[in-house]
């Protein structure tokens, strides 16, 4: 297992745990004072409390029900962990029937999955289990779009760190399944040398230098604001370079300047209108915040019946 597949691994139990809380009133503060607890003592927790949800609680305890859950909009589904999580949680006897798989795309009316089981156990996780397959279904959505405009370019979408708080493994998670990649995952995979940190170092060259000093395993990446710059972090010998607000004409400056020399990513305020003429110069990636944080929730219903 990759130590990305353990951290988001991690986030998912965490962020379901602590949307479960919430939703039955009780402080995702006090409930890990003791550390995060493991699968059958938050099961257990869970389930003592399934009466919190006061509606719920209304319908008789040994009810069952068939719950359907469709999209109304076309989109790229994921959030498949997150569902089972939430139910299992809630109650582990919930049969689950999947129509779909992340990065599987949907138009508007297919059915993406079925529930059997427990009535007040599916209608107490619906709105967790929905909350997150309708932000993480919207990011690979919307990331598939900048993918499909780069379709024939050998220029890749990136994300940024411009993610939704407590949601960062399962965003980078989502770009992947739009056809997007990963850029950093946090602040301890990458160097990424800016207008600060040059300024604190003294020089591009000098933090560069200082960079591999610390440790030669990970990639140095060096944000500049104009071609001289550019040129400076191409002699200190930087893997990647990023093309901070360039214009368009200067972005084809640094493509020629560079010839090859380092990877090149174009940055800051990229819209998806601007990607065939950004992609045109030839860079090597393009990074955007706008696919983690401009998004909009897909449309999705649970319909119930008996």
């Amino acid at each position: 297992m990759t130590q990305f597949q353990t951290l988001l691994d991690a986030e998912i139990t965490l962020s379901v745990l602590t949307s479960l809380w919430q939703d039955l009133g009780e402080s995702p503060f006090q409930q890990l004072a003791n550390g995060i607890p493991t699968p059958e003592i938050a099961k257990q927790q869970l389930r003592a409390m399934l009466n919190y949800d006061v509606t719920a609680s209304l319908i008789a305890e040994d009810d069952t029900a068939h719950a359907a859950v469709i999209c109304k909009e076309n989109c790229i589904f994921v959030g498949k962990a997150w569902v089972e999580e939430t139910f299992m949680l809630l109650d582990d006897g919930l049969d689950i029937i999947w129509h779909t798989q992340d990065g599987q795309a949907h138009q508007a009316g297919d059915t993406l999955f079925e529930i059997i089981g427990n009535t007040r156990a599916i209608l107490t996780g619906e709105r967790t289990a929905l909350n997150f397959a309708q932000t993480l279904s919207a990011t690979a959505t919307e990331v598939a779009h900048y993918a499909e405009l780069l379709v024939g370019f050998n220029t890749q979408i990136l994300d940024t760190r411009k993610t939704i708080p407590g949601l960062r493994y399962g965003q980078k998670y989502a770009v992947t399944c739009g056809g997007g990649a990963n850029h950093r995952i946090g602040l301890y995979d990458r160097f990424l040398i800016k207008e600060n940190h040059i300024m604190g170092c003294g020089s591009i060259t000098a933090a560069i230098t200082t960079a591999r000093k610390r440790d030669n395993r990970l990639l140095v990446e060096v944000e500049v604001e104009n071609l001289s710059e550019l040129k400076q972090a191409i002699s200190a010998g930087a893997d990647i370079i990023m093309l901070d607000n360039f214009s368009l004409a200067d972005v084809e400056k640094a493509v020629a300047i560079n010839q090859g020399q380092c990877k090149l990513e174009v940055s800051g305020n990229v819209e998806a209108e601007r990607l065939h003429e950004i992609a045109n110069t030839g860079v090597d990636f393009i990074s955007s915040g706008a696919i983690t944080k401009n998004i909009k929730a897909i449309d999705l219903s649970l319909r119930l019946s008996n």
